[in-house]
């Protein structure tokens, strides 16, 4: 028993000093910001979060004496963009050195949960000295986290900028200056749309993720990069269709998908007094970018009902991606307390190359092109920032002819518009931590 005794009292230290230095083996770091915005707009505007989350002035809607009602100007203050983030780091694995990282925001999820605390990011990250793998929710690839624009705003240059956080798998392999980098992602906040309203189900049902393939130089004045996306989406798994001799209708298995490629390019020039951003995208169904965008029906298949007489019903219908063309450019000074910068971004509804015979499932379908200039000035002050900001957001609009038809031919191209602009005046305040 006392030589029992005797052990316990050297291995008891020995083990709490060994899960001591398990312990030191990780690492815990909080940090985000206390933001506050205040802002006024010019009219009424296409929005999220009580009009937090800005994409562009709404169309012109006339009451009976021709007087436009969305020609009223609104003003707003919330804090929902503060933010807390948590970084971890562990012991290596598979020698791999890893880290996680989760954050979350009081953004809500959707309009009624406002002040609704949300995850933006949450991933886990394996780094080996020349690769590296993420998995979990974070940037989709097409928002370059090295080459994104500097706004105040929170829209962060949408909806010229692809804007979305997504659920992925993403493997980075480093050629001295170069990077590779590819990513399978499925949808979760940032969703595509179709016959039953936006939501997930249409890529999930595809049964095939959102693939991306990026290619990217890094030097320390220079980072610039290429790449392509393809994305699938299956908008129904079945069709019903009723008619007056069978009001139960008849039900058919639907088999096709709307697919879509799309390709974007960017450089980011730092210098010590400037830097330089630009970039620019050539997508197809950028719905869940948060853009100007989508896909259409421009085509259907029938089914003949043996009947007397016999009858045909449509019983799929086939889609079509439509383009969108969107470039930006930003700038700012490097200065640490002082700093101005410039947005300017443009959009190019293309629509399709078929023609289209029903539904179209799109954001903007009737905005002709969109464009944004936003000059921002940043005071910086320690942990305190304040940070006065002007956008001025233009949508033109597809106009109507003679006849009270919409300018948008059969392709989704709109030959006449107008343009409607909104004013936003915008100071942010934050706080770092």
């Amino acid at each position: 028993m006392r030589k029992f005794i005797i052990i316990l009292a050297f291995v008891i230290p020995l083990v709490g000093f060994s899960q001591e230095q398990e312990k030191k083996k990780f690492g815990v770091k909080f940090s985000g910001f206390v933001k506050t915005d205040i802002f006024f707009d010019s009219r009424q505007t296409i929005d999220a979060r009580a009009g937090h989350f800005l994409l562009y002035p709404k169309n012109e809607s006339l009451d009976f004496n021709g007087a436009d009602i969305n020609a009223a100007s609104k003003f707003n203050i919330l804090s929902i963009q503060t933010r807390m983030r948590v970084m971890i780091t562990g012991p290596d694995v598979w020698g791999a050195k890893t880290s996680g990282l989760a954050e979350g925001a009081f953004f809500g999820n959707i309009g009624t949960d406002i002040n609704g605390f949300r995850l933006r990011h949450a991933f886990v990250k394996l780094a080996w000295p020349t690769s590296e793998l993420l998995i979990g929710q974070f940037w989709h690839p097409m928002f370059v986290t090295g080459c994104f624009p500097g706004t105040v705003s929170f829209n962060t240059g949408v909806p010229f900028q692809p804007f979305s956080r997504n659920p992925q798998v993403r493997f980075t392999k480093r050629l001295g200056n170069f990077n590779i980098i590819a990513s399978a992602m499925e949808q979760v906040d940032f969703v595509s749309t179709g016959p039953l309203g936006p939501g997930s189900r249409y890529l999930v049902n595809s049964a095939l993720p959102e693939f991306n393939l990026r290619f990217e130089y890094k030097s320390d004045k220079i980072y610039a990069g290429l790449g392509g996306n393809y994305k699938r989406l299956k908008p129904r798994l079945s069709l019903s269709q009723s008619i007056p001799m069978n009001p139960e209708g008849y039900k058919f298995k639907t088999d096709n998908y709307a697919s879509g490629i799309s390709v974007f390019t960017y450089v980011n020039v730092s210098t010590k007094p400037i830097t330089l951003r630009f970039y620019g995208v050539l997508g197809q169904m950028m719905t869940s970018m948060t853009m100007i965008g989508g896909y259409a029906e421009t085509e259907y298949e029938t089914t003949t009902i043996q009947d007397t007489p016999a009858f045909d019903v449509v019983s799929d219908y086939k889609y079509s991606p439509l383009s969108t063309m969107s470039v930006w450019f930003d700038c700012n000074t490097n200065g640490k307390t002082w700093q101005v910068g410039l947005f300017a971004g443009y959009s190019q509804n293309l629509g399709s190359n078929d023609t289209i015979v029903g539904n179209v499932y799109a954001r903007g379908s009737d905005i002709n092109y969109a464009y944004r200039i936003s000059p921002r000035f940043v005071y910086n002050a320690g942990k305190f920032r304040i940070a006065p900001e002007v956008e001025y957001t233009v949508a033109a609009y597809a106009t109507k002819n003679d006849a009270g038809d919409i300018n948008i031919d059969e392709f989704g191209k709109i030959s006449e518009s107008k343009e409607i602009g909104n004013f936003r005046f915008l100071v942010g305040c934050y706080f770092f931590f």
